[in-house]
């Protein structure tokens, strides 16, 4: 019977059978922790790759955490944790506009809980980054108005180094009509663009159905209202005003100097016929804040020239238009002498720009919920050194890290 070998292969089987099976589990257990890992990247960058959207949309900081931290939870992170970073805190894009996202996650062990009871932790980490295709001086913010950036009569518009950039979805967002000329760098519409006549344009054909432009200018505070108030002298031919506050609006007439400062208007800021409007030397600039839904109206007769501050909060801010105002429309005409150096800012009106005028050097730019432009002008976009901003257009997201 010593020399009985019919057991041995049953034996030998019985003996190499759990490291048989656990091997096959520690390679079914490394390949779900691959998995995992791999899952974990794809959800971080959805997750950043929101995030980055949102910071187009010129979301603040908490809202790109929460668009971030949503996509994250719809795409399964489950009890894992997130970090958002705008700008990252690490790598090569600190220093661009971009969205961080961090991912941790600890896995329960199921074959491997026989040798420790410690959780397996993974990380994903990833970067998107915002590029800016071209720059704006022409920016239309309603996100659905039919024409929301209008271009008429024989208006004769010379866009040199920027874009028209419309928010709206409609098939017209951007629309010329009768003989209107454009030379653009190019034009940008989320919605569509309509043509009666053809634009020069530095790119080969309008972009459409593109990402929205933020607010450029969603970040500047209300100007407070002071006290007393102060008010326009009618009666006068030739008068210098303070900034201020002005109750009761300002009707300009005459010659009117404007001494620099920030002028904030609860009324109506009419400049009339054959009034000329300036500057009070020495002129370090003004911004004119319209409290309200309050409007401005300049005669097409009227000489205008004035010109933004080039440093503090309104910096490169000529007129300013209340956020928290309705519907209403600013008119900006004047003589072929006018200049308005600066950026023309209404968020929740139509402006109407019927002058053939620009700023100083053709710096002026217009940003409005919608823009009625009929006049013929130049208008440059190299005007950091008046304290302007660029004003940015044509975003695309992409994952950099």
């Amino acid at each position: 019977m010593r020399r009985d070998r019919s057991g041995n292969v049953a034996t030998i089987f019985a003996l190499a059978l759990p490291v048989v099976v656990g091997g096959a589990g520690l390679g079914v257990e490394t390949s779900y922790w691959y998995y995992s890992s791999l899952k974990l990247q794809a959800t971080a960058d959805a997750a950043a790759y929101a995030g980055a959207l949102e910071k187009v949309a010129g979301s603040d900081a908490a809202a790109i955490t929460a668009a971030a931290t949503q996509s994250a939870t719809d795409n399964g992170l489950g009890s894992g944790t997130i970090t958002v970073h705008t700008p990252p805190t690490t790598g090569p894009n600190t220093g661009n506009k971009a969205v961080e996202v961090i991912l941790n996650q600890n896995l329960d062990r199921m074959f491997t809980a026989i040798f420790t009871q410690s959780q397996v932790p993974e990380k994903a980490r990833a970067v998107a980054r915002i590029i800016d295709a071209s720059k704006a001086c022409v920016e239309a913010l309603n996100p659905s108005a039919a024409q929301s950036a209008l271009f008429s009569g024989n208006t004769n518009v010379n866009l040199v180094g920027c874009s028209v950039m419309a928010n709206s979805t409609a098939s017209d967002a951007i629309k010329s009509q009768g003989s209107a000329g454009l030379s653009v760098d190019c034009l940008i519409s989320v919605g569509g663009v309509s043509l009666n006549t053809p634009a020069t344009t530095v790119c080969a054909t309008p972009i459409t159905q593109a990402l929205p432009a933020s607010d450029p200018f969603s970040d500047l505070p209300t100007p407070a209202a002071t006290s007393p108030c102060k008010n326009v002298n009618g009666n006068k031919s030739s008068q210098t005003l303070q900034s201020g506050t002005y109750c009761s609006g300002m009707d300009l007439k005459g010659n009117v100097a404007l001494q620099s400062g920030t002028y904030v208007v609860q009324g109506a800021f009419k400049i009339n016929a054959n009034a000329v409007v300036t500057c009070a030397s020495p002129c370090t600039g003004v911004t004119i804040f319209m409290s309200g839904s309050n409007a401005v109206s300049m005669n097409g007769n009227a000489t205008v020239n004035l010109s933004a501050p080039t440093s503090g909060n309104y910096s490169g801010v000529l007129f300013y238009g209340d956020r928290n105002g309705t519907a209403a429309q600013s008119t900006f005409n004047g003589t072929a002498n006018s200049l308005l150096t600066g950026a023309i800012y209404f968020p929740k009106q139509q402006v109407n720009y019927l002058g053939n005028f620009s700023g100083s050097g053709g710096c002026t730019q217009v940003v409005a919920d919608t823009i009625q432009w009929s006049g013929s002008t130049t208008i440059k976009q190299d005007c950091t050194s008046l304290g302007m901003r660029n004003i940015p257009a044509a975003a695309s997201v992409a994952i950099v890290e």
